[in-house]
């Protein structure tokens, strides 16, 4: 896993992985997002979408049809990342939207160049983060993301988005929601 994050690495071999990224909305269509643990290798304390990690080399997480793999995963990381039981986020439940390809570097050593599947829920939920992994959550609506995003432009708070959260909400998300 440390190799495939290692922007050396990345550029020389230009090493790719797979990932999801969980976009998880209560039924008030507001999306969870999450600000990454002060201990993550890549993108610390930065603010991030519900939920993003890589399937693992186990069979249920290999399953390409319907992104079945990727959205087994999904349900294993929303429990291990936020406390969210596997019986509240059903694997039937995610839409999988789409993918992206992106490559983004974090400090200089450590970056991304992963191929993105997006994942889309809604459902109501119980969050219990974990704080080795997640430094906090809020729910935002569309105006208070559009209201985080100027403040992240602005560097106001020292507020920073993630490269692939920044990449779906310019692109994607806005428009979908």
């Amino acid at each position: 896993k440390y190799n495939c994050h290692l922007m050396e690495k990345i550029e020389s071999e230009n090493l790719l992985h797979r990932a999801f990224s969980v976009f998880l909305f209560n039924s008030k269509y507001e999306l969870l997002l999450q600000q990454r643990s002060a201990t993550k290798v890549t993108f610390p304390l930065v603010w991030t979408n519900t939920c993003c990690s890589h399937p693992l080399y186990r069979e249920s997480e290999l399953i390409e049809e319907n992104a079945l793999g990727a959205r087994n995963a999904a349900q294993r990381k929303l429990l291990d990342e936020l406390g969210i039981p596997a019986e509240d986020v059903p694997v039937d439940q995610f839409l999988p939207v789409g993918r992206m390809l992106y490559k983004a570097p974090s400090d200089g050593k450590w970056g991304e160049h992963e191929l993105d599947y997006l994942l889309f829920i809604v459902r109501d939920v119980k969050v219990n983060p974990n704080p080795d992994e997640v430094a906090d959550i809020k729910y935002v609506n569309k105006d208070q993301l559009k209201e985080l995003l100027r403040k992240a432009d602005a560097g106001e708070e020292g507020l920073k988005l993630s490269p692939w959260f920044r990449l779906v909400v310019d692109n994607f998300l806005i428009k979908w929601w």
